[in-house]
């Protein structure tokens, strides 16, 4: 089921998020649903707070890159109560998009590497390091759980540049191709 995506200016993107319990109801048709309303929306990534639960989980494919990245190919990655215990490497800007700020992109520095501990669906325990663009997908997706949005890390004057367009989005005056709430 398609869920709808939550909007820049909700509240739930800066709730705080609790641990997923092994117990938690239907867990495995939110990840399934999750998929489908990422993949809809097309994006890589999908956090939690997103389709309005504040809870630590979030799943990304890349496997849609996988004609120009073969090695994206059926790169999908379920991650239950992440800890990044790590970040390191360069410090990398790519332009990043989000789809709670639809419309938005800007150039976010990240580190090029990092270390994250998680559950996968299957509960299955995982420490594992992710560089590059997996990286990237992961600390995005990571910030979601920890209250934040990519445009956290821009420059107060960026902030400036784009604030009517952050009204809009608060205000519900932004059309998306998904549902939204």
């Amino acid at each position: 089921m398609i869920l709808p995506i939550t909007l820049y200016g909700n509240p739930v993107l800066r709730k705080e998020t609790q641990m997923v319990d092994k117990n938690y109801p239907n867990l495995a048709t939110l990840i399934d649903n999750m998929y489908e309303t990422m993949q809809n929306a097309n994006g890589v990534g999908i956090a939690a707070p997103q389709v309005g639960l504040s809870l630590r989980l979030f799943v990304i494919d890349l496997s849609c890159m996988a004609d120009e990245k073969p090695e994206y190919t059926d790169y999908r990655r379920t991650v239950i109560n992440p800890e990044i215990t790590e970040r390191f490497g360069d410090d990398i800007s790519f332009e990043e998009g989000c789809l709670s700020i639809p419309g938005v992109y800007e150039k976010v520095t990240r580190k090029s590497s990092i270390r994250i501990h998680y559950f996968d669906e299957n509960w299955v325990e995982h420490d594992e390091v992710y560089s590059d663009y997996p990286a990237r997908v992961m600390q995005h997706e990571y910030d979601h759980l920890e209250q934040h949005v990519f445009i956290d890390h821009i420059s107060a004057f960026r902030k400036q540049m784009i604030k009517s367009k952050l009204n809009g989005i608060s205000s519900g005056k932004v059309r998306c191709r998904y549902r939204t709430k």
